[in-house]
C-alpha cells in the first residue's frame, strides 16, 4: 500500500519536527527508547497533534488490563505489511505521537493505556476498538476497575463513538462498557479470572457464573449473539478454524480470537489472517528463549493477579520456576497484588524467588505452602543447565532482558 502524505498545518510540522529531534537526541545519548520524551514535547506545542497525525488514517485501538501489547502485535501481523502503530508499547498519547511520526502507514494499530481510552478515542476517531478485558492493576494509582469500565462506557455511547466494538462477552465488565455502543460485536471466548467482576455493576447483586455463561437476576447476563467463538477453535465468519499459535497459552488464544475478529469487521480474509498471526514467536522478548549462562530461559512478563495466574497453564513442565518482582514506578510501588495470586497451583515445585521485592514474594509463597529459594545473587543460577521459565513484572523483565542474551 502506498505511503500517505499528510497535510499538516505550520504548528504540527513544527511539533514533529522537534518530537523527531528530541526523540533522537535521546537516543543517541542513551537515555531511552526515544518515544515518550519527544511526544510529550510536539504534545507541547500542538496539542492536537495526535488528531493531525492520525487524520485519514483508519485506526484500531487496543485496551483492557492484560493482553494489549500481544493483541496489537497479532493485529499488526494479521493486518499485512505497512501497519503502523506504538511497537515499543508506549500505550499514552505521547507513545502514540511519536509511533505516528515514524510511520506514514495508512493504518494504525495502537496499544491504548485503559485510563486514555477517551481520550484517544476523541483524538483518533477509530474504524475498531478491541476491548479485551478489566481487572484490577497498579494498586497505588489505578482507579477501581468499576469506574474504569464506567468510563469506558461513556466515551463508547453512540454519541462520541461511530465505529465498531470488538468486545470480550465473557467479562462482565467489558459487556457493561461496550453494551451501548452502537456496533458490537461479541467474542465468546474462556474467563478463567472472575474476581474483580463478582457482582453486577448495574445493581450490585451477585454474578452467577456457569460453565459457559455468567448472568445476574437483575437481566444483566452475558450476549449470546456471537459474532465469534472460541473453544477448541475458533468459529467465525462461518467456518471453524484451528488456532495453532507458536505463543503459549490460552490467554494468546483469547487475543488472536478477538485480533482476528477485528480484522475480519475491517474486511480481512479469516483464514490469510491467522496464518499471519500464527508466525509470532515472540513479542518484545515476551515468550521468547534467551541463554544465561548455561541456562535455556523463557521469559514470560505478568504485572498483576489475572495475567500471572492465566501464566501459571504456560509453565513448561521440566522447567524450573524463577519469578522476579520489582515494585519500581511502571511496576506499581504497591506489591500486595502478590496476595491476589493464585501461587497455590505451584505446589510441589521450588520456586526460585527474585528481584527488589523477592523477600515480599517468599512471604507469600510461605503463606501458600509453595517451597521457595530467595536468590540474592542471580549469578549462582548460572551453572546449571535446566531450563527455566522466568515470571517477571515491568522492570524485572527488563531486567532479564539485558542480563539474558539472545539463543
Amino acid at each position: 500500500m502506498a505511503p500517505m502524505t499528510l497535510r499538516l498545518s505550520w504548528r504540527a510540522r513544527l511539533a514533529v519536527t522537534s518530537l523527531v529531534v528530541v526523540n533522537t537526541t535521546s537516543r543517541w545519548l542513551g537515555r531511552g527508547s526515544g518515544t515518550v520524551a519527544g511526544g510529550r514535547v510536539g504534545l507541547a506545542i500542538e496539542p492536537k497533534l495526535l488528531s493531525e497525525l492520525a487524520r485519514a488514517r483508519t485506526v484500531v485501538l487496543v485496551t483492557g488490563t492484560n493482553g494489549k501489547t500481544t493483541t496489537s502485535a497479532m493485529l499488526r501481523q494479521g493486518w499485512g505489511s505497512d501497519v503502523g502503530g506504538n511497537v515499543t508499547g508506549a500505550n499514552m498519547p505521547a507513545g502514540h505521537v511519536a509511533a505516528l511520526c515514524t510511520s506514514r502507514g495508512p493504518r494504525v494499530v495502537l496499544e491504548t493505556d485503559e485510563a486514555w481510552l477517551a481520550a484517544v478515542v476523541e483524538a483518533t476517531t477509530p474504524a475498531v476498538v478491541v476491548l479485551l478485558n478489566l481487572s484490577r492493576d497498579q494498586l497505588d494509582r489505578a482507579n477501581e476497575v468499576r469506574q474504569m469500565a464506567q468510563r469506558w462506557r461513556d466515551c463508547l455511547t453512540p454519541q462520541r463513538f461511530s465505529g465498531v466494538v470488538v468486545a470480550n462477552a465473557a467479562d462482565p465488565l467489558v459487556v457493561f462498557a461496550a453494551e451501548g455502543s452502537t456496533h458490537v460485536r461479541w467474542v465468546h471466548v474462556p474467563l478463567a479470572w472472575r474476581a474483580d467482576a463478582s457482582s453486577c455493576p448495574h445493581c450490585t447483586r451477585a454474578i452467577t457464573f456457569g460453565d459457559d455463561h455468567w448472568s445476574c437476576e437483575c437481566g444483566f447476563s452475558q450476549p449470546t449473539d456471537l459474532v465469534a467463538r472460541l473453544s477448541e477453535v475458533l468459529e467465525i465468519a462461518g467456518g471453524s478454524y484451528p488456532l495453532d499459535l507458536a505463543l503459549p497459552g490460552e490467554f494468546n488464544e483469547i487475543n488472536a480470537a478477538l485480533a482476528a475478529t477485528a480484522l475480519v469487521e475491517l474486511g480481512e480474509d479469516v483464514e490469510l489472517v491467522l496464518g499471519r498471526i500464527r508466525t509470532l514467536h515472540s513479542v518484545q522478548g515476551r515468550y521468547g528463549r534467551r541463554r544465561y549462562g548455561n541456562r535455556d530461559v523463557r521469559l514470560l512478563l505478568a504485572k498483576n493477579p489475572a495475567g500471572t495466574a492465566a501464566l501459571f497453564d504456560s509453565i513448561d513442565v521440566d522447567s524450573e520456576v524463577w519469578v522476579a518482582i520489582n515494585a519500581q514506578v511502571a511496576d506499581g510501588k504497591d506489591p500486595s497484588w502478590l496476595y491476589d495470586v493464585p501461587f497455590e497451583v505451584l505446589r510441589g515445585r521450588r520456586i526460585a524467588c527474585l528481584g527488589e521485592r523477592r523477600l515480599d514474594l517468599a512471604t507469600r509463597l510461605l503463606y501458600g505452602s509453595v517451597d521457595c529459594d530467595v536468590i540474592d545473587d542471580p549469578d549462582v543460577l548460572r551453572r546449571a543447565t535446566t531450563p527455566v521459565t522466568l515470571v517477571a513484572n515491568y522492570t524485572a523483565f527488563r531486567d532479564w532482558m539485558a542480563r539474558t542474551s539472545p539463543c
